[in-house]
């Protein structure tokens, strides 16, 4: 799991420095009117769009924006085209396997653009199947250890649903069934603990250990995943050694 986690982190601090704001903003509407579209508008009644406004939350997307994309899925608000969701399955160079998550209004056009990034790295687009076996869907949450003491914490999470609990480089690393993400995330919030990451994420069951250099052909496949306009998620099961985690 250590490897999900680190790379999880990775994203998350790269993203707030990035300054890419405009295209993460886009991706995340996409995701909210998507979730309103199916679900309805009200996240109470719709756990699909509760996860994708707290995401958008914690990229600290406008409240404003948050509300327009509601309005576009639920059709009080003229929109953009019916988003098709995806899960495309490849390997990446030296076997590691990558899930991708997409969301999109033009799948043929999708589909070819993303194996044209697989191709690029060495790597290649798979049939569904393919990979996903190796993966399986949990739910996240990483607290900074500064916040509560171990033990409290260890016993709110428990009761809560929790199914492992580590410490890993200065954060606590909660991982659960995705049934208990949400009762576990509000429990937290209600305790006043600050939440540093929270996703539910396609975890490998087994991950390939890299060095350094094909490390960096591995992360670079997954950037440039990652900055596809139709891309909302990506998952591979590598680990990296600890200097080059440092540098990221």
């Amino acid at each position: 799991m250590s490897g999900h986690s680190k790379w999880s982190t990775i994203k998350h601090k790269k993203g707030a420095a990035d300054a890419k704001r405009g295209k993460i903003f886009s991706k995340l509407a996409k995701a909210i009117t998507s979730a309103a579209r199916q679900g309805g508008g009200n996240p109470e009644m719709n756990l699909k769009l509760q996860y994708a406004i707290d995401k958008a939350k914690s990229e600290n997307m406008p409240k404003d924006n948050i509300e327009r994309a509601i309005l576009k899925g639920t059709g009080e608000l003229s929109g953009d085209a019916v988003f098709y969701e995806s899960l495309y399955e490849g390997y990446g160079s030296n076997g590691v396997a990558v899930l991708v998550e997409i969301l999109t209004d033009n799948k043929n056009r999708t589909a070819a653009e993303i194996r044209k990034i697989f191709e690029k790295s060495g790597g290649n687009l798979g049939e569904s199947g393919c990979v996903s076996w190796m993966f399986q869907k949990k739910g996240l949450i990483s607290v900074n250890i500064s916040e509560i003491d171990e033990d409290k914490l260890m016993a709110l999470v428990l009761d809560a649903g929790c199914e492992d609990l580590q410490t890993i480089d200065g954060m606590y690393q909660v991982d659960c069934e995705t049934k208990d993400f949400n009762n576990i995330k509000k429990m937290l919030q209600d305790e006043g603990v600050k939440i540093e990451l929270a996703e539910i994420s396609w975890v490998p069951s087994t991950f390939i250990e890299l060095d350094e250099a094909k490390g960096s052909n591995i992360v670079s496949l997954m950037e440039r995943l990652e900055n596809h306009d139709d891309v909302q998620n990506v998952y591979a099961n590598f680990s990296l050694p600890k200097d080059m985690l440092a540098e990221l």
